[in-house]
């Protein structure tokens, strides 16, 4: 080898060496391989470690998956299909894993037809692979995120005027590449005209003033699907002037229905919320203020009218004859005159006032900002006018009037739901005097009932507690002095206020049930009182005053017999019961029917107090009665008073001619039973005989009496 040779030779080695690359040298026919040291330290290994190498070890290195595109590019080379063989394959390095190579050759010496020596080189391509690979994955992954979130992009070269979109662009346009050419104008054109215009104006100013933007649009696909997108754009500037346009191109279809449903929903429930809160407080027929509101708006007026020292008026209306109107002509006009009357209401009333309907066909007024009650008396007579508007109804003229109750406040202590029911019971008086009016609640008379009522809840607490007693006083045989019974009389023996004859208490039991309750205890007090002193061998008629309640009470016989069942040693002709006349008087026939049923039972009656309920002749005649009882008023009085002396001279001639016994009241001094005795009247009771006494007392007084039995000023 000259020295130009050597030379040669040597730069070719310092560039192989500098190059990294790797050379071989084939003899095809026997198999030699032979390789220079990168070859070898591509793969890890030094020369001496692969030789000999031959093309089956070479292949045994190669990956299975590239062995065969390997072997099918070198045969193409062979037979000259490819000038040159070049492939890319892994081999498997000395520590295990593979390197990627390009390997390169070409036949230089041939033996006939056949291939005899190839020369090439390996370079070790690894970095460039992963690098591409690693290039495939991110696209891989942006094209993959771009299909999950929708969104493409694209790109505008203001200088070519040529626009790009990426895959996931023209998948959310439902087009393809080789089938869709975009353009700035086409896209343009799929947009609805609303969004047409608005995504034209905003091109304009990117491209002209530099200006980006972020839209949400609707626009179609170029299958004609509408679909609502998300079109963003950044400009990219040279000098001052847009050179290019990129941004993305979203499909939020899913996100705005989303939102649309949601808004919808949101839409629905406000609705809701407002029927509910119109069904919470309104009237769903007459959309006036419904009772919660009421007390609302009420509580309001009264707060206010303090606050500037006015009058509020309640007024509660009920319209008379609306019951008649829906009977006769159905629920659906009656709810037309309804609507229609409510109008009429409220125009009768003004601004600052307050209509509302709490049920059926009643209405309440808050007539507010009054300097004095009877400026609301204009409103008042307003509001019975309205009420009484002839209305034509499916052809049909109906009218009713109207009752109103009316209440004022300030009051102290006062509610609304107390307001109310002092107008509900002016109302009610409304009506009984005639209705077609208005009438003023009676606070004086209201305090009254109250007290009443609680007077009623202390006297039915007492009764519980076993705070009533009964005293006795003795009734007389003026001629032969014998005790001839006993009236029971009530008392309250109270933890505060002592010793309560029965007209502290009994007044207010007037026509109130509970006066059965406590007559039926004096009933069975008395019996007890009878069957105790019979075990004593002092047997006594009691005589028992009766309640005109009582007496009227439906169970009363029923009552009083198992009373009588309860005490079966008691003799039922010791007790008698006392009426007043002019209760008796109330209710004749009843009266007639329940004295002969309590005689068949063994029990007999007294006329109390007669003289003063005016009997007929005709009524005493036929009452079953056994005693007649006159009144201690004539008695007191008939010593000085000839008329109250004529008076009871009058009743004994009756008495006989009914063959009724007589029993005067209130004798209180010798010359009154002496005085009775000449007029005929032998039987008497007073304090000149002796005063009410408990039971305990009555054995001492009856012994004294039978030892010196005469009449005392008032003593015994």
């Amino acid at each position: 080898m000259n020295d130009s040779q050597s030379d040669n030779a040597e730069r070719l080695e310092l560039i192989i060496k500098a190059t990294g690359v790797g050379t071989w040298d084939w003899q095809v026919q026997t198999g030699e391989l032979r390789f220079n040291q990168r070859w070898a330290e591509i793969i890890g290994y030094t020369v001496a470690e692969l030789h000999p190498m031959s093309f089956d070890t070479w292949a045994n290195s190669v990956h299975p998956d590239d062995l065969l595109h390997a072997k099918e590019l070198l045969n193409q080379h062979w037979a000259g299909e490819l000038e040159l063989y070049e492939v890319e394959f892994r081999m498997r390095h000395k520590r295990g894993h593979y390197v990627w190579v390009l390997a390169s050759g070409k036949v230089i010496e041939w033996e006939g037809d056949k291939p005899k020596r190839m020369l090439g080189s390996h370079l070790d391509i690894t970095d460039r692979k992963n690098r591409e690979f690693e290039r495939i994955i991110a696209n891989q992954l942006l094209q993959e995120s771009q299909k999950i979130a929708k969104v493409g992009g694209w790109e505008l070269n203001l200088a070519t005027g040529l626009l790009y979109w990426t895959a996931e662009t023209y998948r959310i346009h439902e087009a393809l590449p080789e089938e869709f050419d975009p353009s700035v104008d086409a896209g343009v054109d799929y947009f609805l005209p609303e969004s047409k215009k608005i995504i034209s104006e905003a091109l304009d100013q990117a491209i002209n003033h530099g200006v980006d933007y972020d839209l949400e649009l609707e626009t179609y696909t170029t299958k004609g699907r509408k679909i609502d997108v998300r079109t963003t754009c950044n400009v990219t500037q040279k000098d001052g002037a847009a050179i290019r346009l990129t941004g993305i191109f979203q499909d939020i279809t899913d996100q705005k229905n989303a939102q649309r449903k949601l808004e919808m929903s949101n839409f629905n429930l406000e609705q809701a919320n407002t029927a509910l809160q119109l069904s919470a407080h309104y009237d769903a027929l007459t959309k006036l203020p419904n009772r919660i509101l009421l007390s609302d708006r009420m509580q309001q007026a009264m707060t206010k009218s303090v606050r500037h020292g006015q009058f509020v008026a309640i007024a509660f209306i009920d319209l008379d004859g609306f019951k008649f109107v829906n009977d006769t002509y159905g629920h659906s006009s009656g709810d037309q005159f309804l609507q229609r009357i409510t109008q009429h209401l409220q125009h009768s009333l003004r601004e600052c006032d307050t209509l509302a309907r709490i049920g059926g066909d009643e209405f309440v007024a808050v007539i507010d900002e009054l300097n004095k009650t009877e400026d609301s008396y204009k409103i008042l007579s307003r509001l019975l006018k309205a009420a009484t508007t002839a209305l034509d109804i499916d052809g049909e003229c109906l009218q009713v009037t109207a009752s109103i109750g009316v209440t004022f406040y300030p009051q102290n202590n006062c509610s609304p739901d107390l307001l109310l029911r002092q107008a509900d019971q002016a109302m009610y008086k409304a009506k009984q005097l005639g209705k077609d009016r208005w009438h003023i609640f009676d606070i004086a008379h209201d305090y009254a009932i109250k007290h009443r009522l609680k007077e009623l809840d202390r006297i039915k607490q007492a009764l519980r507690n076993e705070e009533f007693i009964l005293f006795y006083q003795p009734k007389i045989d003026l001629q032969t002095h014998r005790v001839i019974g006993m009236e029971a009389l009530i008392r309250w023996q109270h933890p505060e206020e002592g010793l309560l004859p029965p007209a502290a208490f009994l007044p207010v039991l007037e026509e109130d049930v509970l006066s059965i309750e406590l007559g039926e205890w004096v009933i069975k007090s008395a019996l007890k009182q009878l069957n105790c002193w019979r075990s004593t061998s002092l047997e006594m008629p009691i005589s028992v005053n009766v309640s005109p309640l009582q007496l009227q009470y439906s169970g009363f016989v029923a009552q009083l017999k198992s009373m009588l069942d309860e005490f079966p040693l008691v003799d039922p002709n010791n007790l008698e019961l006392e009426i007043l006349e002019s209760s008796a008087l109330k209710d004749i026939n009843t009266v007639i029917e329940v004295i002969g049923e309590c005689n068949a039972l063994g029990v007999e009656f007294s006329i109390d107090d007669f003289g003063t309920g005016y009997s007929s002749l005709t009524y005493l005649k036929r009452l079953p009665a056994e005693y007649l009882k006159i009144d201690q008023s004539f008695v007191r009085d008939m010593l000085m008073d000839t008329d109250n002396r004529m008076i009871i001279q009058g009743i004994i001639e009756l008495a006989k001619a009914f063959d009724l016994k007589v029993i005067a009241e209130g004798v209180e001094t010798p010359a009154h039973g002496e005085e009775l005795l000449s007029l005929g009247c032998l039987l008497a009771q007073g304090y000149g005989i002796a005063k009410p006494m408990p039971a305990s007392d009555f054995p001492v007084w009856i012994k004294r009496w039978q030892e010196n039995p005469k009449l005392v000023d008032g003593r015994l």
